[in-house]
């Protein structure tokens, strides 16, 4: 995938002069088809009934129905991988939304740009115990980018707008808004493109100068230097710098399991994979180095 914004994040049409009215569903609705969305992978439930009325009318929007709503969500983490696009999940709430709660974790550790949309009850009966009521906003802060709460229909377009950009902006990964029922049912003008600022976030994708001289010497000065690749050779298209770089220096490559393939496996200088489920010399290779090139 792409490391720079304006490419993971199709720029949608200007605005126009008279923005059309439609409910908080059918701007959830219509904000996918414009961000380029194309499949959603979900279950219907109560709280999120509403998103599936407009859902049915959506020409561009292909809706997958999952057993499960952990299906769901690895279904839409394959879908990410494969494409190179981020992956939407539907979940109702409450059980529905938890259940989506290990597929965010897998895709918080495996970098993959995740969009999570889960159905929450009406805002006046939240912190009530309300009938499948949980709070996926705070259960799901420690195991994703950002985690939004929407109760306003006008904030649905922003919301779901910031969550692809920062999805798959610098590291990729989860996000996930939650939206509540009253929400969804209110009518308020869709204007697009949707205003949203994103204060702090700033990710850095290219490297300064002095840095790269800097690993350069180090590089140059090592005795036993390792290349230790990540998933983000992958994500970016880097396979034949990669290769350039390890040939060029004669340092042995050894892979995480999401880079795998990012560096032939027939190749004289890999050595694998570390950890359990990985080979000696790559395990070797990382103990005895005196110095990690860590890339992607």
């Amino acid at each position: 995938m792409p490391s720079e914004t304006a490419a993971a994040v199709p720029r949608p049409p200007a605005r126009s002069a008279s923005a059309p009215v439609l409910s908080g569903a059918q701007a959830m609705v219509r904000s996918l088809e414009l961000l380029g969305a194309t499949d959603v992978f979900g279950i219907p439930g109560g709280a999120i009934m509403h998103f599936y009325d407009p859902l049915m009318d959506a020409s561009e929007l292909r809706h997958i129905l999952v057993r499960h709503e952990q299906g769901a969500g690895h279904a839409a983490e394959g879908f990410a991988s494969a494409s190179g696009r981020p992956g939407v999940a539907i979940a109702t709430s409450g059980p529905g939304a938890t259940n989506l709660v290990t597929a965010i974790a897998d895709a918080y550790m495996d970098s993959v740009p995740l969009v999570c949309i889960t159905g929450q009850v009406f805002s006046h009966l939240m912190g009530t115990d309300a009938f499948q009521e949980a709070d996926i906003v705070g259960i799901t802060m420690p195991i994703t980018k950002h985690s939004f709460l929407v109760k306003d229909a006008a904030e649905i377009p922003g919301a779901i707008a910031a969550a692809f950009e920062i999805a798959t902006t610098g590291r990729p990964g989860p996000v996930l808004v939650d939206i509540t029922k009253d929400a969804q049912q209110a009518e308020v003008p869709f204007v697009w493109p949707p205003k949203y600022d994103l204060p702090g976030y700033r990710p850095v994708t290219k490297a300064h100068g002095k840095q790269i001289q800097a690993a350069a010497q180090l590089i140059a000065e090592a005795k036993k230097p390792v290349l230790y690749v990540g998933g983000g050779v992958i994500r970016a298209g880097a396979a034949d710098e990669l290769r350039t770089l390890a040939e060029s220096t004669g340092a042995p490559v050894v892979t995480t399991l999401m880079a795998r393939g990012a560096f032939p496996d027939s190749h004289p200088q890999h050595l694998g994979m570390p950890g359990m489920h990985g080979t000696v010399p790559a395990v070797l290779a990382l103990q005895e180095a005196d110095l990690l090139i860590t890339l992607g």
